[in-house]
Formats: structure tokens, C-alpha cells, sequence
């Protein structure tokens, strides 16, 4: 298993970064998401937040996978499941404390690559480094969003 992690201070509360977590609003800063539709039912707020909670996620690659939520701890942890894009699941684990100044956020993803020393091979030479680079984006662009 391979973990990537960016840590960001987010001049906002906790619940204010933890509303962003919503599958609804991941659009609103990453970036390569052209839509997001819960197939999970959400009657309030809360359901979206909620362990079981999915969502059918389309890129603007037109790629599409689903996500589910396996934990959850209001304004403190969040932690979503693909099913697998070209053969890799991932887990995306948001964590955040409150800081002085607002929040610090981590984001880590963790994932395997299939195929072997072939999958190995290619996480080495490309995955790992544009995965860092892609969260680290978003981390950055959700700083952006929320301190508007």
C-alpha cells in the first residue's frame, strides 16, 4: 500500500472545511470532476456525511467511478473508497485540527497498483509523483475556495 499526504492551514473553522467534504461540493475545488450524483439516499445534511454514504462520480476525462464513505467523525475525519479507476482503488482520508488561526487539514491517499512489478514499476516513474501533485492541488484550491 502506497500513502501520499499534503498538509495545508486553512484560515477557516473546521466546520467550515468539513462542509466542503460533502460529494456534492467536491466540484466546487477539484478541479477534473465534471459531476457528482449521491446514489445513496439524503433526506438532510447529515446524510451526506454518513458511513454508506455514495456517490457516482464522472471526470471531465469522462473516466467515472464510485465513493463511498467508511468514516466518518463530524469536523474531525473523513475517509471515502473508490471502486477501481484502471484497476486501482484508492482511499482518501481527510483529517482536520483546529489551529489558532483556523484548521490544519490533512489529505492522504492510499491505494495499491495491480499488475505487479509492472504496477510497481509504473507508481515509481509516474503514479506516486502525479497523484502528490493532484492532491496537493486540491488541497490548494480548497484553501482558495473557503478563504475568499
Amino acid at each position: 500500500m502506497t500513502r501520499v499526504e499534503k498538509s495545508i492551514e486553512i484560515n477557516v473553522s473546521p466546520k467550515k472545511v468539513w462542509e466542503m467534504f460533502a460529494f456534492d461540493r467536491l466540484p466546487e475545488w477539484m478541479d477534473d470532476l465534471k459531476s457528482v450524483k449521491y446514489t445513496s439516499e439524503v433526506r438532510t445534511s447529515k446524510d451526506k456525511y454518513r458511513v454508506g454514504a455514495s456517490a457516482h462520480v464522472i471526470k471531465v476525462e469522462k473516466e467515472e467511478f464510485d465513493f463511498e464513505i467508511t468514516e466518518s467523525l463530524e469536523n474531525e475525519k473523513l475517509t471515502a473508497r473508490t471502486s477501481p479507476l484502471h484497476g486501482v482503488t484508492m482511499t482518501a482520508t481527510f483529517t482536520l485540527k483546529p489551529t489558532g488561526a483556523g484548521t490544519e487539514m490533512t489529505y492522504a491517499v492510499d491505494y495499491e497498483m495491480p499488475w505487479g512489478i509492472f504496477g510497481k514499476f509504473l507508481d515509481k516513474l509516474f503514479v506516486r509523483r502525479a497523484l502528490r501533485e493532484d492532491i496537493t492541488g486540491e488541497a490548494e484550491n480548497l484553501k482558495t475556495v473557503l478563504e475568499k
